[in-house]
């Protein structure tokens, strides 16, 4: 089997305990190289891994043994490694955010269609087999007309000196950029349907940083649906801190700790059948690594030409959810999501 062989630039946090993980896993990806500006931490993964390290970008992308690129940088580095990335011909995975701002986002997407090269956003989430087999279910119409919806992730996130994610001129926000946006990118996935307005507060209530440490947001989709959509770093939430809900006119489902980096979950599914009787529906736990699926769906796209499963455009219209957002807040009124 003709493999997608990665580069990684970025390889501490989330690239090392979950997505190079993920692409060792993958039956089409290879890891071929890693690229880390902390010395010993390069060192010890090459080693571990096997495979070439470098410590900057530019070395990584010279590589002709390398055919597509997974960007896990902080987000302020995004916009110019995603340009180099495209000009070297390497199709690229970038992390969620893609970019501090969606005129970031604007500018990959350019580098990226003028070179000719796929690239795709990491929102794992949808790779999981709950929300895949309840995105089927909604579009079959088991739960009738969806009418609200809310998706939840908290978690304490102190104050952590020279931390780039609490900076909002390396992260472009807090909470709503880091586990904000995975919720509103899930419902809008889950339900099929866009959000077309927003308002809502991002502040900055409990810890001293200068990005939002909570965000309790209602949305509207295209459809007509209103979901509450909370993401914190200033709760100690137990057992998950996490919650997905979907309800509609014939059925809804419930699902504790779905959300997250771990394919798990304990679903509670109901709908009404022909003869108004409550019926179970039938949610699966065939249950893998969300990383290893991203992987491979991002592999298997770009080796057999077609688009990649979460495209940029895809992100940068997050990005503009998340803008309204901030907005919304700022002038204390409901803001339409505007496409560029």
């Amino acid at each position: 089997m003709k493999k997608l062989r990665f580069g990684v630039i970025g390889a501490g946090g989330i690239a090392r305990t979950r997505t190079i993980p993920g692409i060792v896993l993958a039956g089409n990806a290879e890891l071929a190289a890693i690229m880390d500006v902390n010395e010993k931490l390069l060192a010890e993964m090459a080693q571990q891994y096997g495979v070439k390290g470098y410590q900057s970008a530019e070395e990584l992308l010279a590589d002709p043994q390398i055919d597509a690129v997974y960007i896990a940088s902080p987000v302020f580095a995004h916009l110019e490694q995603v340009k180099a990335a495209a000009a070297a011909g390497k199709h690229i995975l970038v992390e969620k955010p893609a970019g501090r701002t969606a005129e970031e986002c604007a500018q990959m997407l350019s580098a990226c269609e003028a070179a000719g090269v796929q690239i795709g956003v990491g929102f794992m989430m949808r790779f999981h087999t709950y929300h895949r087999q309840l995105r089927e279910i909604i579009a079959k119409g088991a739960l009738g007309q969806i009418v609200s919806a809310r998706a939840q992730q908290v978690f304490w996130y102190p104050d952590i000196p020279n931390c780039w994610r609490q900076q909002k001129a390396l992260s472009g926000g807090g909470a709503l950029m880091d586990v904000g946006i995975h919720n509103i990118d899930l419902i809008e996935y889950i339900v099929s349907s866009p959000v077309k307005r927003i308002s809502g507060f991002t502040q900055t209530r409990t810890i001293s940083y200068d990005v939002d440490d909570v965000c309790n947001l209602l949305i509207q989709l295209e459809n007509g649906a209103v979901a509450y959509i909370d993401g914190a770093f200033n709760m100690h939430a137990a057992p998950g801190g996490n919650l997905l809900e979907i309800y509609g006119t014939r059925g809804t489902v419930l699902i504790q700790g779905s959300i997250g980096q771990q394919e798990a979950g304990d679903p509670k599914a109901f709908y009404m059948d022909e003869e108004g009787k409550r019926q179970m529906l039938p949610l699966q736990g065939d249950f893998g690594n969300l990383y290893q699926k991203e992987i491979e769906g991002f592999a298997s796209a770009v080796l057999e030409g077609r688009p990649v499963p979460v495209p940029l455009t895809e992100g940068m219209h997050i990005q503009r959810v998340a803008e309204a957002a901030y907005q919304a807040q700022a002038e204390g009124r409901t803001v339409e999501v505007e496409e560029g």
